[in-house]
């Protein structure tokens, strides 16, 4: 369910993000306080809550120890307009690739989805009135529509073929709402979209600039819309979908949007230790002027007035979070303007083998209660004793000190190893029960673990 975050309190947050991570408590009390005080904010009188800026925040710590999985859950617990984005794919001005003024532009887009969505619901019950006509008019085109057949009953013709018209709609209406007609095919007229996504690859400049172009180009030479055969199904999801756009007012939707984006935004940048060359000038990597992005970067986080297809968007208020492994880098390789714009700074701790246990054990999505429920659909019972679970931590944690620590990513590929051929033969043992015990997992795992050149290559 979703949660209103302004009624949060840190704590609450806390315990919400404790559900799927396992420790990093600094880390998520750290979040939680930035996101209070977007709620204390707004409760402020009009001439000091402009002044108060949101106090962004940098995530340090190695892959895979739940910088990015704090940023997921931050997004489904909140209606507030999130964005995570990755910092590698930007580019400086007068490079082909995206701009950093896109990371706003998408912002709003989700913005303006979001409010679209809630706008439509209070009005489901009108929009699916309208879908059920429609749908009725395709499946009886030659009958009185709308409200015909009532504007003759109330003249008292005296028609029979008016009261026939209107039983026999009254049948199909039945017949539709008990989902006899689904797979019936019926013919509508389906609008052409709008560019395909792939058109961004074009993008030097402003893609923004480019969709309009084509769009505008597509309104002067006049797209005609398709008929299309499709099942009543299909129609009833188009259908729905057009009446919903209907019931919503563009212009209060954009207002709503916009409003939450300037004063709720949250912007996640993860891998922004991948723009940080160091002060040596070796990146150790491709560099496309990934100074450069920083310095596009900066206005934005300072607070700027970016042009979006709504309006004009202001960033001052908006939070960014980011979110780097800085393992090569540092974060004092940020050029010092970037670095100020993110005072805030916590370092999520490396995964122990007790810590490996309790991400196997507790979170609701824990990758063991995963496969679980996956071999149930094939009639296969899978039972994890306490001992297998521990083993599997403790390979994870041996595998990560002497090779490549990837963090709780490990994980996947030990389970994956540990269970193929249960995998791989569960068609055929519906009905059956499989136990995983610690000596279950030294028997399939023993092979890759007894050779360290091996493991390295295979876990």
């Amino acid at each position: 369910m979703e949660i209103n975050l302004d009624e949060m309190v840190p704590a609450d947050i806390v315990r919400e993000l404790d559900k799927y991570i396992i420790g990093q408590n600094q880390a998520k009390r750290t979040i939680a306080i930035a996101l209070r005080n977007r709620a204390r904010r707004k409760q402020l009188p009009a001439e000091i809550r402009d002044e108060v800026s949101p106090k962004n925040i940098i995530m340090i710590g190695p892959t895979g120890v739940g910088k990015t999985e704090i940023a997921r859950r931050i997004a489904k617990l909140t209606r507030t307009p999130f964005l995570k984005v990755e910092a590698t794919k930007y580019t400086e001005v007068g490079y082909v690739g995206r701009d950093v003024e896109s990371m706003i532009r998408d912002l709003m887009g989700t913005a303006i989805q979001m409010v679209k969505k809630e706008m439509a619901e209070t009005r489901k019950a009108i929009v699916e009135k309208r879908v059920e006509e429609r749908l009725l008019d395709l499946l009886l085109p030659s009958t009185f529509t709308g409200t015909k057949p009532a504007t003759v009953a109330t003249a008292e013709t005296g028609n029979s073929l008016v009261d026939a018209t209107v039983n026999t709609r009254e049948k199909f209406r039945q017949l539709l709402a008990d989902g006899r007609f689904e797979e019936r095919e019926v013919e509508i007229s389906v609008n052409s979209k709008g560019p395909a996504q792939g058109m961004e690859l074009l993008a030097g400049g402003n893609l923004e600039d480019l969709e309009n172009t084509i769009q505008n180009l597509g309104s002067i030479f006049g797209s005609k819309p398709k008929r299309r055969k499709v099942s009543v199904k299909r129609a009833r999801e188009v259908i729905t979908e057009e009446e919903m756009e209907k019931s919503v007012d563009q212009e209060q939707v954009i207002d709503i949007a916009k409003e939450r984006v300037e004063q709720m935004g949250i912007i996640f940048i993860d891998e922004i230790d991948k723009i940080a060359g160091n002060r040596q000038g070796n990146y150790g990597g491709p560099d496309v002027s990934r100074e450069g992005v920083q310095r596009d970067i900066l206005p934005i986080v300072e607070g700027s007035k970016v042009n979006t297809k709504w309006g004009v968007i202001d960033t001052t208020h908006i939070l960014f979070i980011a979110a780097g492994a800085f393992h090569i880098s540092k974060p004092s390789d940020l050029i010092p303007e970037l670095q100020g714009r993110f005072p805030l700074r916590v370092e999520l701790q490396e995964l122990t083998s007790s810590d490996f246990f309790r991400i196997l054990m507790e979170p609701e999505n824990a990758i063991t209660k995963q496969y679980i429920e996956l071999m149930k659909t094939e009639g296969v019972n899978l039972v994890f004793s306490e001992g297998s679970i521990k083993r599997i931590s403790e390979i994870a944690y041996k595998v990560n000190s002497s090779t490549e620590n990837i963090g709780a990513r490990r994980l996947y590929t030990i389970m994956e190893k540990l269970l193929e051929d249960v995998s791989f033969n569960a068609s055929e043992m519906g009905g059956q029960t499989v136990d995983i015990s610690a000596a279950y997992v030294d028997e399939r795992l023993a092979g890759v673990m007894g050779n360290e050149d091996l493991s390295r290559y295979i876990l």
